[in-house]
């Protein structure tokens, strides 16, 4: 399982809040308990390679894939807070603060030129910190959590700025899927904004900033969602690739973004537009789906073809 596998729970994890925040609660739950099986699997394999192979582990560790294992946890974390279980949230989060600065600082260190979109996992690991620790905060879990997913939200813009100079803007038209990340970073930005919006730890100017800064940074966001779907469209690119669930990612944190800076700032239109958003992230992380289990069932074949 490559460091990019997972982007399948940060995707399944945000259509399930997307779906939670829009009334689907069935649908909603259904995508949860696939999430929560998902990250299980993953993070045996996580800690099974580190004992196994701590060379490959390592490796692996220092690419911007790595922090999906961050990113993951926050969304998947954030999801189960929604649903009430802020104990094992708490742990979530414990677990993802842990492990971000390590990976963080590895794959700093081997930051190049014209990097792929997977880049923007440095902002995207950042944000969701900030996401589940505002989440928490709103649920009456400690006023320290809300300044804490502040600071958050103020260095994930800065690591957006960047990496965005490192950004290979030739990706838009040849990447495989992660490329989508350039705009997901600054939805799941937006999303971790409108946490401090609905937050009452900050009133009078303080509230406005963060209320105008989160609008700007959504808006942003939207410009690259149209700029990212406008390609696909002129470049397509249907082949199954494990880097698309970094394209589901994006498209269900932009609709979740709406939805919830809907909610706290307080601009209707916002929910009609993240309900529309949302059925397009749906039906691609259904597609997805599909995809994956294609690739499965001809990665089992092939390995009963090797053992005959």
């Amino acid at each position: 399982m490559p460091p990019a596998s997972g982007s399948i729970v940060m995707a399944t994890g945000i259509v399930s809040i997307g779906l939670f925040v829009a009334g689907f609660d069935t649908l909603s739950k259904i995508l949860m308990g696939i999430d929560i099986a998902v990250w299980l699997l993953l993070a045996a394999a996580f800690v099974t390679r580190a004992f196994r192979d701590p060379h490959g582990w390592k490796t692996a560790a220092d690419t911007p894939p790595a922090l999906t294992a961050v990113a993951a946890t926050t969304v998947l974390g954030t999801r189960l807070a929604l649903f009430g279980w802020t104990h094992t949230a708490y742990a979530m989060l414990a677990i993802a603060a842990l492990a971000w600065p390590i990976l963080l600082g590895g794959v700093a260190r081997h930051l190049g030129h014209r990097m792929p979109g997977a880049v923007f996992l440095v902002c995207v690991a950042t944000q969701g910190l900030a996401v589940l620790a505002g989440q928490l905060a709103l649920l009456g879990e400690g006023e320290w959590l809300a300044w804490a997913a502040l600071v958050l939200f103020a260095l994930g813009l800065v690591l957006y700025a960047v990496v965005l100079a490192r950004f290979d803007i030739r990706q838009i038209r040849t990447g495989a899927g992660d490329h989508w990340v350039a705009g997901g970073a600054l939805a799941i930005s937006a999303v971790a904004g409108s946490k401090l919006v609905a937050s009452p730890v900050w009133t009078g100017t303080a509230h406005d900033i963060l209320r105008i800064t989160t609008l700007v940074v959504l808006g942003v966001a939207l410009g690259w969602y149209v700029v990212l779907a406008v390609a696909e469209i002129a470049y397509p690119r249907p082949r199954y690739d494990i880097r698309r669930w970094a394209t589901v990612f994006p498209l269900g944190m932009t609709a979740a973004a709406c939805l919830l800076v809907s909610a706290a700032a307080h601009v209707a239109w916002l929910d009609t537009l993240g309900r529309v958003l949302l059925w397009i992230a749906f039906p691609v992380w259904a597609l997805a789906g599909v995809g994956l289990a294609r690739s499965l069932a001809r990665a089992a074949r092939a390995a009963r073809t090797r053992r005959g």
